[in-house]
């Protein structure tokens, strides 16, 4: 949401192949597609960095360098935010007609019936709506 995101924040935005592509050596993705698109953010006014290999971004944000990263796929952020807060990781979903977030550990399927859940990342989940609603548009996302 853009209301989340103000100015003067630093946004990383990770590479899709190893070493953000080694200039179009290990795929073109970072060359046609996300550098434009970093280049297109910082044009509107987003302190935007990027590609970044995605190896090594998400330590650079958790030390200061970045205050966000924007993983392109699933499992490359939510690996890296597991590993910083298990319980406490959060999923938003951008470019829906209505604010959705979600807990980052799935169904639990596994453990499910069994009372040994961990309510921690629900009541983020929820806690994160709450403060989030007032500021939803729908030109927000």
């Amino acid at each position: 949401m853009r209301q989340s995101f103000t100015t003067n924040r630093k946004l990383a935005v990770a590479g899709l192949n190893p070493h953000a592509g080694e200039g179009g050596l290990f795929g073109n993705e970072e060359v046609e597609e996300i550098k434009p698109g970093v280049e297109l953010a910082k044009a509107s006014g987003i302190d935007a960095y990027g590609p970044v290999p995605a190896d090594s971004v998400f330590f650079q944000a958790l030390n200061g360098k970045y205050d966000a990263v924007l993983s392109l796929y699933h499992d490359q952020g939510h690996i890296a935010a597991k590993m910083t807060d298990f319980h406490r990781t959060i999923s938003i979903t951008n470019g829906l007609p209505f604010l959705r977030t979600s807990v980052d550990h799935g169904t639990a399927f596994d453990i499910a019936w069994k009372n040994i859940a961990s309510e921690v990342s629900m009541f983020e989940c929820i806690k994160l709506a709450a403060e989030y609603a007032p500021k939803f548009t729908r030109e927000s996302l």
